[in-house]
């Protein structure tokens, strides 16, 4: 319990020796003190704890933008795949908070992270405040169809698991009150950093509680870890045994970016979760179009020159790039490539609406029928409407007066 800290140097500083025979016995010092590190490295052990959370139904990040293009179950399982050797002895861990949301496209998403979890061979899921929240009549099925290693503090359900690895007896559990004497106590929570800093008795704790924290903590002898949000990085945490029985530990992130290959059977869960996503289109109802928005040719009829300068945008094209990605049938990405879809008379799919394919004047200057008749204004364009889509996370480069110059007419 709680040895992480207690590290002592192998060798001190020794004061310089003055005699005729100092150079031979600095060689001698040298000789025996390297014998002394080859059998202390001889007789290490270590493991590595590596740990994701808080993935919040992220499968794979969207790709809008190389600087937030980082993150995707797939990519970790390629770098877990392709590094196996070198990382053993290790454990896989999920703090929780992984599940989509109760809706039908975020249930397809819980599936899918499942499934990959199997696949990968996570030694450990917790259920967290995401999963907890889904009805149970759907989840708990799920459960038992990938055979996922869950635990969670609740009835009818594991709240810890012994692992050993390389020699080291370790407890992961979700109890908060449940540490261990004689094995190394993990903690997967929900909690925040700063209410984990309250538990006592605990070796390691990790938070999947959406929490951005570069180095570990240490607070009452406990270490503190937080999963990186959506999966943008790995957590890989190396504990070490010396000869002597201490215990210390080194960390360290892995980015999951675009450059990682990714694992080829996750691929396919991806794969065939875009096809249930795009059937999950197909089985919408048609919205009749001309109802609402017009659309930009009609624009065009009386500002043949700001439909000109559109044309030259990437607002233009934008369907396109989703259509090269295969997310051209994913709603989540649709809302922003389109016009109005999910609204009365908007974007459905190219066959059906082909004329509200990308982004239009209606989607920055809104929706104004009565503009055709009368010339009423149309909403002026600000800030906030381009941020609906120009978000942080898809595009972190966004800068509005510079932007704006892009498509000012």
């Amino acid at each position: 319990m709680n040895r992480f800290f207690n590290k002592t140097p192998l060798i001190s500083h020794s004061e310089e020796i003055h005699s005729p025979l100092k150079y031979s016995v600095q060689l001698f010092v040298v000789a025996v003190l390297f014998i002394m590190a080859a059998v202390a490295h001889g007789t290490e052990k270590s493991v590595n704890i590596i740990y994701t959370g808080s993935l919040q139904g992220q499968l794979e990040p969207c790709g809008c933008s190389p600087q937030s293009d980082f993150g995707g179950i797939a990519r970790i399982g390629g770098w877990l795949e392709e590094h196996r050797n070198e990382l053993k002895p290790y454990i896989l861990l999920d703090a929780g908070n992984f599940a989509g949301e109760d809706r039908p496209q975020g249930r397809l998403k819980t599936e899918a992270m499942l499934q990959s979890f199997s696949s990968i061979h996570y030694d450990a899921i917790a259920l967290s405040d995401r999963e907890l929240a889904l009805p149970e009549e759907y989840f708990y099925p799920l459960l038992q169809k990938y055979t996922v290693p869950v635990i969670a503090t609740l009835p009818d359900y594991t709240r810890s698991i012994s692992v050993t690895r390389n020699s080291f007896n370790i407890i992961v559990n979700t109890d908060p009150a449940g540490p261990l004497e004689g094995s190394i106590n993990i903690l997967l929570t929900a909690l925040t950093v700063n209410e984990a800093k309250h538990l006592k008795g605990w070796d390691i704790i990790i938070s999947a509680a959406n929490e951005e924290i570069e180095e570990p903590l240490k607070e009452n002898g406990t270490l503190i870890l937080s999963a990186y949000p959506k999966g943008k990085k790995l957590g890989i945490l190396t504990i070490q045994k010396t000869e002597k029985g201490t215990l210390t530990y080194s960390h360290r992130w892995q980015a999951v970016g675009n450059d990682l290959k990714e694992n080829d059977s996750v691929r396919s869960v991806l794969d065939d979760y875009d096809r249930k996503v795009a059937q999950l289109m197909k089985d919408r109802a048609i919205p009749l179009a001309g109802t609402t928005f017009v659309g930009t040719e009609k624009c065009a009829e009386c500002h043949q020159p700001f439909y000109e300068q559109w044309k030259n945008t990437r607002h233009a094209d934008a369907l396109a790039s989703l259509e090269e990605a295969g997310k051209a049938s994913d709603p989540e990405c649709i809302v922003c490539h389109v016009l109005g879809f999910g609204q009365d008379g908007g974007f459905f799919s190219r066959a059906t609406t082909p004329k509200l394919a990308n982004v239009q004047c209606e989607s920055c200057h809104g929706l104004n029928r009565d503009h055709l008749n009368d010339f009423s204004p149309m909403q002026p364009v600000h800030e906030q409407i381009c941020k609906e889509c120009h978000t942080k996370e898809n595009s972190p480069e966004f800068d509005y007066p510079v932007y704006l110059k892009k498509i000012k007419h």
